[in-house]
């Protein structure tokens, strides 16, 4: 889908402790930083619609299991994120997302181009884009 891309992560094991990379400025799809957040859905839970006007999603999965749902007013795209299946969900800003926790704990690092202002996005109910969840 036109706006959306899906980058496979670098995930570096250590005896230690594990290193997972999410992002570099030279990455396809950074369009500049904003903010970094953390985001919780618990299992079964859905959170959306939500179209940006400007601001490109960078979206990682850093504790469970995520579907997420990219809608362009024509077709759906879908994407199920997690430890196993490691990648970087970039969304570009005219798209509807909307996501669902899998997993029993589920989290996920968005790397935001702009700051969160509540007048740079438009959310509507999940009934008004007939999906099949």
């Amino acid at each position: 889908m036109d706006g959306v891309i899906l980058t496979p992560l670098k995930q570096i094991y250590h005896p230690k402790g594990d290193i997972f990379h999410a992002m570099k400025k030279s990455d396809s799809g950074f369009e500049g930083f904003g903010e970094a957040y953390f985001s919780t859905i618990h299992q079964n839970d859905i959170k959306g619609w939500k179209k940006h006007l400007q601001m490109t999603l960078n979206l990682v999965v850093v504790s469970g299991e995520i579907e997420f749902v990219i809608y362009n007013e024509a077709t759906f795209f879908t994407a199920k994120l997690s430890h196993n299946n490691y990648q970087r969900l970039t969304v570009k800003s005219g798209l509807w997302v909307a996501f669902r926790g899998l997993g029993q704990h589920n989290m996920l690092l968005n790397l935001a181009s702009l700051e969160h202002d509540p007048a740079e996005a438009v959310t509507i109910n999940l009934d008004n884009i007939a999906y099949e969840w």
